[in-house]
This record gives structure tokens, C-alpha cells and sequence, in this order.
């Protein structure tokens, strides 16, 4: 049996691509929609890539599957749980279209696969157990566990009702979640496990950075699922539900696109967006159905001089698709500002994984700065003036884009708190006509959303820094 995990770092997800060194096939796991890498792999491994499997019905990404069986052949192994509301509907009726229940088994060449129902995380989940049977094994080896497992961590239950919007589903959900891991507990001890992410992704909030681990150390040392397999279920759902981050505005669509079936990239390729220059802006500034992201890495620079009403969405530290997925409308034809032509093919595969696939244009950074006539500039200060801007400026409103949790901890006395992932759904709740002061925890968030906000006619500040070092009075104990 051959196993590779292939990760994409900017969302922390994980796709597993296992063959049969004897049959020469080979099938991925949740794969997201730029397949070359997945090809890549198969080919320089001597596989066909002949089947797809999916876990679950995707939030944070838009899936391949879909891709592989209608432009590639692929037998696609999808869930058939959960009810009407959570079937793979692009799949109905497709002759590739294999539909999975509890316990349901199927091979790729000697590899078998065995599905087990895990919901919680979302209502048809399922995890596989995987068996080497043509090595000789007559137990399983591993587990996909795609969002119900993660390394010290559990998939979250609240996205149903947190990113997708149905009304009291989030603790129904952390109940099932919690039966479906204490159904685990005669699952053997060596068993691997193969989750859909790692540290950084939004899908749990304690998630650990080793790639894969066994059951065995999970059940000891994982929180979560030691409280599942030992404490009371009221625990349970009241510490899984506490914390936990608010998703990005794209997770909805992306729920969406997943169930009807994500667009075929057009011939199967990605997008080429050409280079422009400071000649061609008068075709994108201020154009409706237009959007500018600038994918430099230093805040700083960018708060003292970006094109007119471009969104900061940093392509390093896997911000990119939080911050374009949290303030950019789907079909919205986009240009990037970039530090260098090498950083161009990453940051296509980002966009077009989160289904912004208008990516038209590109233009050097260096350029940007030169072009006077279209650029502008946003006042930042540090966390150490803010007492004395506020005092200086009555007017002034100040927005905290950290979570609920945070800002719950301590807070700007009178702040208004809107998690920078979610902005974009709440522009009404900003008051007109005065400055606001954005800040964060460290400045990071509070430059996203600063940035998107201007690109609105918002006045505003950004506030760079510690929270910490905000200081008393400015903020209460909590």
C-alpha cells in the first residue's frame, strides 16, 4: 500500500492519496479543486488516479471530486447520510456516483475501505477505515477521519449554525458529536489517524501541528475526546461550544457550492491573469464588479501607501483566503498586487480553492508605489496612543475585530466588537459619518479589516500592537 499525505498550508487542509502497488490504482481523499498536484503524485508514483472519496460535504474549500469524476472518470465514493438536506446533489444520477452508509465496504485494486458514520461535525459525515489486504492484513491500518479527528483536537459542531445559518442545530449537533466519539472506543489502539487538517485551519480551535497521530495517544492526550470517552455529555457540549472561532463569510457558499457541485475550471485549468501596469488602473479603481487584493506581507508598508480602495489580504501565514473569503463577492473579477511574479501561481491556487475564479490581472508592488495618482494612504497608530487619540477625538467609535471570546475577556470600554471574518455581513451596524478605530490583538486582523472598510468609504484608523499595551483606563477587567 502506498500512502502520501498532500497538504495545503494556507488552510491547513490535508488530501491523502493511497494506491495499490500491485493493481496500479490509486484514490483520493477530499481533494481540493487544482488536481495537477494530486496527478503529480499518482504519476511519479506509477498510480492511476481512478477514485475519489469524500468525507463530508466541505465549509472551508471547494472540492476536486467533482472535477476528477466528470472531467477524468473517476468512480467518486460519496455519503449518503444525514438526510435530504445533506446529499451530494451533483452527484445524483451519475453513472460514476458510488453512495456510501454506515458500514458500507469497497476497494481500490487491494485496498479495502470501510465507512463508518461520524456525524457531529456535519450530519453525513463519514470517516473510513482503511485495510492493506493485498500486504496480508486482516485489520485496518488507518482511519480518515477528515473533520470528526483531528491531532488534539475534535471537528467543531457549531458551523452549522455559526457559518451556514440554521437556527439551533449547534448544540443537537455537539450531542451527536459527542455519541459518534465515544463510538469509536472499540476502534484498536494502533489504529492511525488521518485527519482533513492541522494547526492553523478555522475547522476546530485546538488543533495540533504534527501531521498525523494513533488512536491510542489521541484517546490519552486529546482533550476532547478523552472528555467524550470519559465525562458527561452537558461537559462536553458546553467545552466544545466555548471558544470557538467565528468562520469567515465564505464558508456558507462554500457549503453551498459543495452540496450543488463546485464550477468546472474552464478546460481544467487554472486561471492566467496578465500583467498590467499603472496605464490599465483607470479599468479597475473604483469599477463595480472589481476588486483590488494586495498580497504584501508588511502591514506597515501597505497602511502608508495601496491603490485606492485595495483589500490587504497578506498571501503568507494562509491569510489570504480568510481575508479575500471574508470581504470579496463570488464572480467579483479580481487584480493582485504582488511582491514578485514567482508568488503568482500560489496565489491563484488560493483564490480559485475558495471558488474566486476571476483572477484577471496582476501588477509588482514596486509599480503600485509609483503610481501617485491611484494610490492613498490609511493613518495607523500603536495600541499605546489609543487612550490619548480617543480622548483627543469624542466622536471617534472604536471596533474590536477579535472573537467574542476576546473581547469578553477584556475590552476598549464602549467598543463594538465584530470579528474581522465576519465584517462584511455587518457593515450596517458601523456608524455613519464617524472615525473608526479598528484594532485586534496584535494589529494583524485589525489591518484586514481596516483596509476592507476604507475600501467602503469608512473612515478609519488602524490601531497597530498588544492589545495589552492599550492599558488602563482604556480597558476594564473582565
Amino acid at each position: 500500500m502506498f500512502l502520501r499525505q498532500i497538504t495545503d498550508p494556507a488552510l491547513a487542509q490535508n488530501a491523502y492519496l493511497i494506491g495499490c502497488q500491485r493493481s496500479g490504482e490509486a484514490i483520493v481523499i477530499d481533494p481540493e479543486r487544482d488536481l495537477d498536484r494530486y496527478f503529480a503524485v499518482a504519476a511519479e508514483n506509477g498510480f492511476k488516479l481512478a477514485a475519489v472519496a469524500e468525507t463530508h460535504i466541505h465549509a472551508d474549500y471547494l472540492s476536486g471530486a467533482r472535477e476528477l469524476v466528470e472531467r477524468h472518470g473517476a468512480i467518486a465514493y460519496l455519503s449518503e447520510e444525514g438526510g435530504p438536506d445533506w446529499q451530494f446533489e451533483w452527484a445524483k444520477g451519475n453513472p460514476q456516483a458510488r453512495f456510501l452508509k454506515d458500514g458500507d465496504t469497497f476497494k481500490v485494486g487491494n485496498i479495502g475501505f470501510k465507512a463508518l458514520l461520524t456525524p457531529g461535525h456535519t450530519p453525513e459525515h463519514l470517516s473510513f477505515l482503511v485495510t492493506d489486504i493485498g500486504g496480508g492484513a486482516d485489520e485496518p491500518v488507518a482511519l480518515l477521519s477528515g473533520d470528526f479527528l483531528f491531532v488534539g483536537d475534535v471537528g467543531r459542531p457549531d458551523l452549522l449554525e455559526s457559518a451556514a445559518g440554521q437556527a439551533g442545530v449547534m448544540e443537537p449537533s455537539a450531542r451527536t458529536l459527542y455519541e459518534s466519539l465515544r463510538s469509536t472506543a472499540g476502534l484498536p489502539e494502533h489504529l492511525q489517524i488521518l485527519p482533513a487538517h492541522g494547526a492553523g485551519s478555522a475547522c476546530g480551535k485546538a488543533l495540533g501541528a504534527v501531521p498525523v497521530s494513533v488512536l491510542g495517544y489521541e484517546r490519552r492526550f486529546n482533550g476532547a475526546l478523552r472528555e467524550a470517552l470519559h465525562g458527561s455529555q452537558d461537559d462536553f457540549v458546553k467545552d466544545i461550544l466555548a471558544g470557538q472561532p467565528e468562520p469567515p463569510r465564505y464558508f456558507a457558499r462554500m457549503k453551498r457550492d459543495n452540496r450543488i457541485g463546485p464550477a468546472l475550471l474552464p478546460e481544467g485549468k487554472l486561471p492566467a491573469p496578465r500583467r498590467i501596469g499603472a496605464a490599465d488602473l483607470a479599468a479597475w479603481i473604483e469599477v463595480p464588479g472589481r476588486a483590488l487584493l494586495d498580497l504584501r506581507g508588511d502591514r506597515k508598508v501597505f497602511m502608508a501607501r495601496h491603490l485606492k480602495n485595495s483589500i490587504f489580504a497578506p498571501l503568507s501565514g494562509g491569510k489570504l483566503p480568510i481575508s479575500a473569503g471574508s470581504y470579496v463577492d463570488e464572480k467579483t473579477r479580481l487584480l493582485l498586487v504582488l511582491e514578485s511574479e514567482a508568488q503568482l501561481d500560489d496565489a491563484v491556487r488560493q483564490l480559485v480553492r475558495i471558488g474566486l475564479d476571476e483572477v484577471e490581472a496582476w501588477m509588482p508592488a514596486d509599480e503600485v508605489v509609483k503610481a501617485h495618482e491611484w494610490t492613498r494612504a490609511i493613518p495607523r497608530i500603536m495600541t499605546s496612543d489609543l487612550a490619548n487619540a480617543l480622548a483627543e477625538d469624542p466622536d471617534a467609535r472604536v471596533l474590536d475585530v477579535r472573537g467574542a471570546d476576546e473581547f469578553a475577556a477584556a475590552h476598549v470600554e464602549g467598543a463594538l466588537n465584530i470579528a474581522y471574518t465576519r465584517l462584511g455581513a455587518r457593515l450596517a451596524e458601523l456608524p455613519a459619518g464617524r472615525p473608526v478605530y479598528v484594532h485586534c490583538g496584535s494589529g494583524l486582523r485589525a489591518s484586514m479589516a481596516a483596509s476592507f472598510l476604507a475600501s467602503k468609504g469608512v473612515e478609519v484608523v488602524h490601531v497597530d500592537g498588544n492589545f495589552a499595551e492599550i492599558g488602563s483606563p482604556a480597558v476594564p477587567t473582565a
